[in-house]
């Protein structure tokens, strides 16, 4: 059981959500609130994925990255930024040749996919450690591409949250542990109910968690209706959560969230578990950050 819970907000992520819910964040300006939002209800971190402000798509622009980052870092409201790195992955195969990517595809090789960690150099950053299918499409991440990652998010002094999505993925973790790449003590996200990843059970995140390194702090998520459940399982089994709308429109039924919604929602759960909140300062002192 964890009773000091370090929670992250994911307030947009990359997924097909902006048809879906009118107040998703789509602009810089938009996800930077949703931000400084979440951390005004009780979360540490906030994970950023940007997009486009016209469209509502993903992107990966680093002008995009940079406002957001800086409207958040001038705003006085404090939290810890956790930049996406696995946007340049995504591998859509041509249905006439699936030799070659039709649309959607968006591959980049991992100077690309860091870039905006490079320049903005924020205190978190994701690296999703494996190849896996995402609904009809793939995400691509090979191990030289991961170890090129991980030894340049090293060099910039930026703390990897290693995101698995299976067991597999905690293997080859280790193994960039064991060679160096990785400082310790290792940052693990586990993220549940992907399709066609780790089910959001509490057999899979118990396997999960039973196969991390014995000095690794983590944190655990579920998707959809499992998001809440997966709060109460990840503090349970010794974790930290996340919350937000990348993983769950959905504050109950029917009704659609905000990010500051669902994080109230977890921060209630973990207190009625006799929990406490951690702020972002003794996050960061948990995780070994330094305050960018």
């Amino acid at each position: 059981m964890n009773y000091d819970v370090i929670i992250t907000c994911a307030v947009t992520g990359s997924g097909d959500a902006a048809g879906k819910h009118p107040q998703l964040p789509k602009t810089p300006k938009e996800i930077a609130n949703a931000a400084i939002e979440a951390a005004e209800a009780g979360a540490a971190v906030a994970h950023i994925h940007v997009r486009d402000p016209q469209t509502g798509a993903a992107g990966r622009k680093l002008e995009w990255y940079t406002e957001v980052v800086e409207r958040v870092r001038a705003d006085s409201t404090d939290v810890v930024l956790n930049l996406t790195s696995g946007m340049g992955g995504d591998y859509v195969p041509d249905p006439d040749d699936p030799g070659r990517g039709g649309p959607g595809t968006d591959m980049a090789n991992p100077a690309e996919r860091l870039s905006h960690v490079e320049k903005l150099l924020p205190e978190i950053c994701t690296l999703d450690v494996g190849t896996q299918n995402y609904s009809d499409t793939a995400y691509i991440s090979t191990p030289k591409m991961l170890r090129e990652m991980a030894q340049l998010i090293q060099t910039y002094g930026v703390k990897p949250e290693i995101e698995v999505f299976e067991l597999g993925h905690v293997w080859f973790a280790k193994e960039l542990l064991k060679e160096g790449l990785i400082n310790e003590p290792p940052l693990f996200q586990l993220c549940m109910g992907i399709p066609w990843t780790a089910e959001a059970n509490t057999e899979n995140m118990l396997a999960l968690r039973n196969m991390l390194p014995d000095n690794a702090v983590w944190a655990g998520f579920g998707i959809s209706r499992m998001q809440m459940p997966m709060v109460a399982q990840a503090m349970i089994l010794g974790g930290n959560v996340r919350v937000g709308l990348e993983d769950n429109l959905y504050l109950e039924r029917g009704v659609l969230a905000s990010n500051g919604q669902l994080v109230e929602r977890a921060v209630e759960i973990i207190e009625r578990l006799g929990g406490r909140i951690l702020s972002p300062s003794e996050t960061r002192q948990k995780l070994g950050l330094s305050k960018s």
